[in-house]
């Protein structure tokens, strides 16, 4: 028979003023540092167009001869972009363009006030289409390649499929496609439990845009003890590195900086594909055009997080049974969604699945 480890109270002691210890080096180096300090997005860019809020980048090239067929990045709305190049040595964009990719980027900036009636049709065939004819024309393509990431993953579908001709190949990223795979915790917390759901006309009409905090709160609350206590009490161990702290701090900053979202666009997100799950149905219609998966038969690589808890790994393996293409890959990476952008090992083996995956469809 175990019995448990028995502390005594010198140990208790010793290990509470250890803890103290760190505790006060942590607040002595937060002190030292200053807002400039925790720098993020690490690749030079320049912007090549710009329309309202929203500003489309280059990356500039690491390599004397990029790949000739350029990259679209199409982010989520919900976060900020610089995630996807946080810092040099965690950078899916670092990492792409030192593998000879050509990346654009678009940056969709923070709606005001006098956004909150934007519609997906505004966001598609609108920004993300000039978007697409603007790097075209840059490089005399007719097609060129798009990388959507999460929401960005689905805006990209959805693009796809309503204008296949200026598409050459499609990754997508941690994107869900079947909205009411079990394990979804967003599904639960934006259609409630059972007949409850959130009646989002009537908060884009209260409110106008979403508010980001509100946004960021649901996040948090979907694992409240991991992203509130758990990870803060972890803090001190990382007192004795500036850097370690820095590091912590840009993904604090990242993960606060929420932009709003528009409110039309957001409550028409929200029930087309959250609570009527209809981009598996092939009912999304957008601008007066239908989302048909199955008229996407461009090569497609979908990539996913086998320990994501906001976009599970089945709903977004989902896409292989609705799209049209007869080149379909997935890929998983064993991490969480944040962990596709942080993770060491991640970002050792995605990069070169992704520029891989495209050159041998250049």
């Amino acid at each position: 028979m175990q019995f448990p480890i028995q502390i005594t109270p010198q140990q208790a002691m010793q290990e509470l003023l250890e803890y103290n210890a760190k505790v006060v080096k942590g607040v002595e180096l937060l002190s030292q540092l200053k807002e400039e300090d925790i720098v993020v997005g690490c690749s030079e860019k320049e912007p090549v167009y710009s329309e309202d809020k929203l500003v489309l980048y280059r990356f500039k090239s690491l390599v004397d001869k990029p790949h000739p067929i350029p990259v679209l990045v199409v982010y989520a709305l919900v976060n900020r972009p610089y995630m996807a190049d946080l810092q040099e040595n965690r950078s899916l964009i670092r990492n792409l363009l030192k593998l000879g990719l050509d990346v654009y980027l678009i940056d969709w900036g923070y709606p005001g006030r006098e956004d909150r009636y934007l519609t997906l049709d505004d966001y598609l065939n609108g920004y993300i289409d000039t978007c697409v004819d603007v790097v075209r024309e840059r490089h005399g393509l007719k097609q060129i390649n798009l990388l959507g990431i999460c929401q960005g993953g689905v805006f990209s579908l959805c693009y796809t499929a309503m204008v296949p001709d200026k598409v050459k190949n499609l990754v997508t990223m941690v994107a869900p496609v079947d909205f009411h795979v079990e394990g979804s915790l967003l599904n639960t917390w934006t259609c409630g439990v059972g007949s409850k759901t959130m009646d989002t006309d009537l908060m884009a009409e209260a409110l106008g845009n979403i508010p980001g905090d509100f946004m960021n709160f649901g996040f948090v609350m979907l694992k409240p003890f991991q992203l509130n206590l758990q990870k803060y009490a972890a803090v001190p161990n990382l007192a004795a590195s500036q850097d370690a702290l820095i590091n912590f701090l840009r993904m604090e900053k990242w993960i606060f900086d929420s932009p709003d979202q528009a409110g039309a666009a957001w409550s028409e997100f929200i029930k087309l594909f959250y609570r009527d799950n209809k981009l598996i149905k092939g009912e999304v219609e957008i601008g007066g055009k239908r989302v048909d998966l199955g008229s996407i038969k461009q090569p497609v690589l979908n990539i996913y997080a086998e320990q994501d808890h906001l976009v599970p790994p089945q709903s977004t393996i989902a896409l292989k049974k609705y799209i049209g293409s007869q080149d379909y890959t997935d890929a998983g990476f064993p991490t969480g969604h944040i962990g596709m952008y942080v993770s060491g090992k991640v970002q050792r083996d995605l990069p070169p699945t992704i520029a891989n995956w495209i050159k041998e469809r250049g």
